[in-house]
């Protein structure tokens, strides 16, 4: 046996022998055509992580779910960074540039106004607005005498009916939910149609509240007004009478970290003590009811966003919207029991940084610069969310306004190094900045970044038409 084995052995060698090595210029050709994949590939992966915009990026991986692994996380704080002092040190300089201006938060919509830092007058100003708005009730308080909420009892279960659910396409959330409580009164276009006025720059991070009221009294028949401070019985309120609301609320899907998000809601349930919605990220529940989102769940979420509201009526309904918002109806009374809210809730819990950031927010609301300045840096000190500052800009106010501008420039850099250099406020408080050290060139540079984020940024218009009709006058 040990023979045939080895005759074998020597068979099969020398058969093997008589097998010809592949070409040379085939082995050439294959090595070539490796090396320039493996050079395509590295390129690719180049110009997706270097090149493209974050939604450009998305269509890519809706195309090849592979590509997640290749987007740039940078290596930042998870947190907003805490502030620059633990006191407020610094007051209002006794001498500001008169054309230092910024916008008044409680000015009514339809009519921009703008207050001088420097004193407490207020102009008008005359650049014209991008979007006419009709004349609407959202002003400094209502007409009729409000009707408290609690003195009609409210029925245990309501739904409104009549509503069209749209999925938000990517970043989308805002137009898409408007669109969704639009639709309660026949309104036809779709999201599309929304963001082509509220972000005509798709990778636009943030619809304000304000924006969204904006867009519906001046481009639908319908009407809107935005409140902080809300409260379930006032969502209740508005939903047993037919009126949807819409909500801000913090929101972290599955594998993610937190954002800001809008829901719709339509329905509540006192029984099951849950509320009803529709969600332009997550759907409409398993019946097509509405998502089910409790009692608790509900206002845990919203108070991240200081209870922010929006109702949507139709013309005429401007007494029954005045008697359910009662003291609410006005803006700065809406302001001082936001504050009372959230001072009770830092009472309970003075770890909670969402509450003393809602205190701040009430406060610049109320223009207590001081003392919001000081609530921020508390709030600051209990790691909010790093996206925080892509929805709500009230600490580059309340800085601003008490001469904090290494504060305001820290929270702005920390904007641009986490993706918010798609958030047009970003860049706008970075122009205030600079106005403020007698960087004009720098100032108007800003200004113009904030219009490439989003073109229709009145703010950033309005400033630079101020700046260019102060260089035309010199």
């Amino acid at each position: 046996m040990s023979s045939r084995f080895d005759a074998s052995s020597k068979v099969t060698n020398k058969e093997f022998a008589t097998v010809a090595p592949p070409p040379r210029w085939l082995i050439i050709v294959t090595f070539s055509i490796v090396l320039l994949m493996f050079f395509a590939a590295s390129a690719g992966v180049y110009v997706f992580q270097n090149s493209l915009r974050p939604g450009q990026q998305q269509r890519v991986i809706n195309a090849l779910p592979f590509m997640q692994v290749f987007v740039n996380r940078p290596d930042m704080p998870r947190t907003l960074p805490t502030a620059l002092v633990a006191t407020l040190d610094a007051v209002i300089p006794s001498t500001l540039p008169s054309h230092l201006l910024t916008l008044s938060s409680p000015a009514p919509i339809d009519t921009p106004v703008w207050r001088d830092v420097t004193s407490s007058r207020t102009v008008e100003s005359s650049a014209t607005p991008v979007i006419r708005s009709t004349p609407t009730i959202e002003a400094r308080a209502l007409s009729p005498t409000p009707e408290p909420v609690g003195i009609e009892p409210l029925p245990s279960t309501a739904f409104i009916s009549g509503l069209s659910h749209e999925f938000q396409t990517w970043n989308n959330c805002g137009p898409a939910t408007i669109t969704i409580a639009l639709s309660h009164f026949g309104w036809a276009e779709n999201q599309a149609f929304a963001a082509s006025f509220l972000k005509p720059n798709e990778e636009d991070k943030n619809v304000t509240p304000r924006e969204m009221v904006q867009f519906v009294n001046s481009q639908t028949n319908v009407r809107a007004l935005t409140r902080m401070g809300g409260t379930l019985d006032l969502v209740r309120a508005f939903i047993s009478r037919g009126f949807p609301v819409i909500v801000s609320i913090g929101y972290a899907p599955e594998g993610e970290e937190w954002f800001g998000h809008y829901r719709a809601v339509i329905g509540y349930d006192d029984l099951t003590q849950d509320f009803y919605a529709y969600d332009s990220y997550l759907g409409t529940g398993e019946d097509g009811r509405g998502l089910v989102v409790s009692y608790d769940e509900f206002d845990s979420t919203w108070q991240d966003f200081n209870r922010n509201f929006i109702v949507l009526y139709e013309q005429g309904a401007e007494e029954r919207i005045a008697s359910i918002l009662g003291e609410r109806g006005d803006v700065m009374r809406a302001a001082e029991l936001a504050l009372e809210t959230a001072r009770r809730e830092t009472e309970l819990d003075p770890r909670n940084g969402f509450a003393w950031f809602n205190q701040g927010t009430a406060l610049v609301a109320l223009e207590r610069y001081d003392e919001a300045a000081l609530a921020y840096d508390m709030a600051r000190q209990h790691e909010l969310p790093w996206r925080m500052l892509w929805y709500q800009f009230g600490p580059y106010e309340a800085y601003f306004a008490v001469g904090r501008l290494d504060d305001v420039t820290a929270l702005v850099m920390a904007n641009l190094n986490n993706g918010g250099t798609y958030v047009e406020e970003t860049h706008f408080w970075q122009g205030q900045v600079y106005l403020m050290q007698g960087e004009t060139d720098n100032a108007i540079a800003s200004f113009r970044r904030a219009l490439e984020a989003n073109p229709l940024y009145s703010a950033a218009q309005d400033a630079i038409a101020v700046l260019e009709a102060q260089c035309t006058s010199c």
